[in-house]
């Protein structure tokens, strides 16, 4: 038994090795000797970090925050100057941009691995392993930037919670907020089930939510308060910048701006993303409560769904967030696998826009766009239902896992 079991698991680290080896050749394709002729749009190989080496001076060393502003959270911030020193110290006067985006994706591909050995360790079914071992977003994703951090963080604390350890799954979900903003949706319910725990007193259930709310709240500011006290214009650069942004292509509300149905302004985005947000969160946790009252953390699933088509920016690599989600505790994987096709259309839509407007081919334009971001947005819809409505797969409920 022991031997079938390892050689399950050496199969499914090949598979993982193979999928992230494809993402790095896939991002690294169009480096040798820069990108040109639009060659990062109309393949799809463009990385943030490759611009991120020279224009936010990771090249000279410099530190987020402290010596230059960066668009990211600090756990985020902090890992992109680790890297750009990794870069630096291991390839010396060669170092560069497609060095760099190597080391990016080198540590993005051990955090994929990390994901596989926790969903393994908490005994998820293997035809879900694969899910994870031979994901989609992992090709388009494992080198377009440092989400990693946030999915892994995000992936944790969603497996303590299956645990029932709240606190430190609250703990984990605040770390995930400090490197990306995503995980904020799990920690009401988080907070929820502490204090609607069946079988406890109601002094034990305040107490011990009142715990999990200071163990988010203690592991967000662990790693922002030193920063926002020593820089806090370039610490709240982020916030600001997510504040004053447009919007991006193929979000819901420039989707809607762009097919003539809702233009909206900056504000007017922002308000009505934070109340759809608020109403549709409600709604799934109300609806979700009597099925799910005694593993609220599976919501997160359809609440992070809902917070990705609710906000005004949809970036391409946003589908990483919710992948591992789904991988978990989607009722079906076959709208799974539409979500991945749509994804992917979505993808390649977004980037031939940039590429035609650089006058590139092929070439879309935002209705090629809206139309991708609708049918991935209808899978997504779909997904929501099934996971509010439907039981869990078999394997959340197995605690210990037994292999």
């Amino acid at each position: 038994m022991r031997w079938k079991l390892d050689r399950q698991l050496r199969a499914l680290l090949i598979g993982l090795a193979v999928t992230c080896l494809l993402g790095f050749g896939f991002k690294q394709h169009c480096m040798p000797g820069g990108w040109t002729d639009s060659e990062q749009y109309i393949t799809g190989c463009y990385s943030d970090a490759v611009p991120f080496w020279g224009a936010r001076h990771v090249d000279k060393g410099r530190i987020p925050y402290l010596q230059t502003p960066i668009e990211y959270p600090v756990l985020t911030g902090a890992a992109i100057w680790v890297e750009g020193a990794a870069t630096r110290l291991i390839f010396g006067r060669y170092a560069n941009d497609a060095k760099f985006l190597g080391v990016v994706t080198a540590v993005n591909i051990a955090l994929a691995f990390v994901v596989l050995g926790m969903f393994w360790r908490a005994g998820m079914d293997r035809k879900r392993l694969w899910w994870w071992a031979a994901a989609p977003p992992l090709v388009l994703y494992v080198g377009h930037n440092w989400d990693m951090i946030a999915v892994t963080l995000a992936v944790w604390a969603m497996l303590l919670a299956r645990e029932n350890r709240l606190v430190r799954a609250a703990a984990a979900a605040g770390l995930g907020v400090a490197a990306k903003l995503f995980p904020v949706v799990m920690l009401p319910l988080i907070g929820l089930s502490a204090l609607f725990e069946r079988g406890k007193s109601w002094s034990l259930r305040i107490r011990r939510a009142a715990w999990v709310t200071l163990a988010a709240i203690g592991a967000w500011a662990a790693v922002n308060l030193p920063i926002a006290l020593i820089a806090p214009d370039n610490w709240s650069e982020f916030y600001l910048f997510s504040q004053s942004r447009s919007g991006t292509t193929a979000g819901s509300w420039d989707v809607l701006g762009n097919m003539g149905w809702l233009p909206l302004s900056i504000e007017e985005k922002n308000l009505y993303a934070a109340l759809a947000f608020v109403i549709g969160g409600a709604a799934i946790l109300a609806l979700g409560w009597r099925r799910h009252h005694s593993r609220l953390w599976v919501l997160s699933t359809p609440l992070l769904a809902w917070f990705m088509l609710t906000n005004k920016v949809y970036s391409p690599q946003f589908d990483l967030w919710l992948w591992p989600l789904l991988v978990m505790t989607a009722p079906r994987l076959w709208p799974v696998a539409l979500f991945a096709v749509t994804g992917t259309i979505a993808y390649f839509a977004e980037f031939w826009f940039f590429a035609g407007v650089d006058g590139a081919w092929p070439a879309a334009n935002t209705t090629d766009i809206a139309w991708a971001a609708i049918a991935r947005a209808m899978v997504m819809l779909w997904i929501i239902t099934d996971c509010v409505r439907r039981e869990p797969p078999a394997w959340v409920g197995r605690w210990p896992a037994s292999r």
